[in-house]
């Protein structure tokens, strides 16, 4: 299994959409890419942890490459809001990959090239951070699989 952690706005609805991939077998969300070890929902609310939040997949490589899973962050998020996704607003909503290879940096920063000369986000360019994978603190247990728990598929 590899592990893959994507930023991409609220971590509920981010969640959802990759646990329903044919190859991922594990999801859960969490916080990460900021200074305060330990962070909690409240904390990283609070916009001065500089955490993000973030899903962490664990996936089957046989089945699901990474580059796959890089162009359906794409696809599930505006990767041009810069600290914002739908109405949630902060940079804990930014748009990020965080890379836990040379490889998986390599393959994230070239989808970001290639999706730029597609032109698909309308001349808007991409602010998505492609950056190291930093600690992950898990969120607290009400937040992991949140959307399933209620029986919802969407959270806006």
């Amino acid at each position: 299994m590899e592990k893959a952690t994507f930023a991409a706005g609220c971590f509920w609805g981010v969640e959802e959409n990759f646990a329903n991939l044919e190859g991922v077998t594990a999801t859960k969300v969490g916080y990460s890419g900021g200074i305060l070890p330990n962070a909690t929902y409240k904390d990283v609310c609070g916009g001065r942890t500089g955490h993000a939040e973030v899903v962490e997949v664990s996936f089957d490589p046989t089945v699901l490459s990474y580059e796959k899973l890089v162009h359906f962050f794409f696809e599930i998020h505006d990767p041009t809001t810069l600290n914002r996704q739908g109405p949630d607003r902060g940079d804990q909503y930014r748009s990020a990959i965080f890379y836990h290879s040379p490889e998986q940096q390599q393959i994230a920063k070239q989808v970001i090239e290639d999706l730029s000369k597609l032109d698909r986000f309308k001349a808007q360019p991409i602010v998505t951070q492609v950056v190291e994978a930093a600690p992950f603190y898990d969120a607290e247990e009400y937040h992991q699989k949140y959307l399933a728990k209620q029986g919802l598929k969407v959270c806006h």
